[in-house]
C-alpha cells in the first residue's frame, strides 16, 4: 500500500499543518507526511510518534568501525578534515568511511548516514 503512495511534504512538529497534532501527541511527534493515492484518489495524513523509549545497552558504533559520513562536494574544510582522519571516498554511495574513533566528540558525528541496506 505505502509503495502505491507519494509522499508530497514532510513536516516536523510546529510548522504549519502539524500544530493539532502537536497538541495531542506533544514531544511524542517526530514528524507529519501528507501522502496521495492516486489508484483509490485520497490525500492521506500520517504521524510518526515516539511509543517506546528504552536506554542504550552497548554503543551503537565500536571506535573500530568504519561509519558512513556525508559530506557535501562544496565543503572543502570537512573534506580536508576527513583525508586528514585517513578517510576513504566511496564515489558510487557518495560517502566518506572513517573509522568512529576518529570523529567520535566531533560534529561529524552528526553527519553519520544512514545506509539502506
Amino acid at each position: 500500500m505505502l509503495g502505491e503512495m507519494k509522499a508530497y511534504a514532510h513536516l516536523q512538529p510546529g510548522q504549519d499543518g502539524t500544530k493539532r497534532l502537536v497538541d495531542q501527541y506533544g514531544d511524542r511527534l517526530l514528524c507529519v507526511r501528507y501522502r496521495f493515492d492516486e489508484t483509490r484518489g485520497v490525500k492521506i495524513k500520517t504521524v510518526e510518534i515516539i511509543v517506546d523509549e528504552k536506554p542504550l545497552t552497548k554503543p551503537r558504533f565500536r571506535d573500530s568501525d568504519l561509519v558512513p559520513v556525508r559530506v557535501d562536494y562544496g565543503e572543502k574544510e570537512l573534506r580536508e578534515q576527513l583525508r586528514a582522519l585517513r578517510a576513504r571516498w566511496d564515489g558510487e554511495q557518495k560517502l566518506w568511511y572513517v573509522r568512529f574513533g576518529s570523529i567520535k566528540g566531533t560534529p561529524l558525528v552528526e553527519r553519520l548516514a544512514e545506509l539502506n541496506r
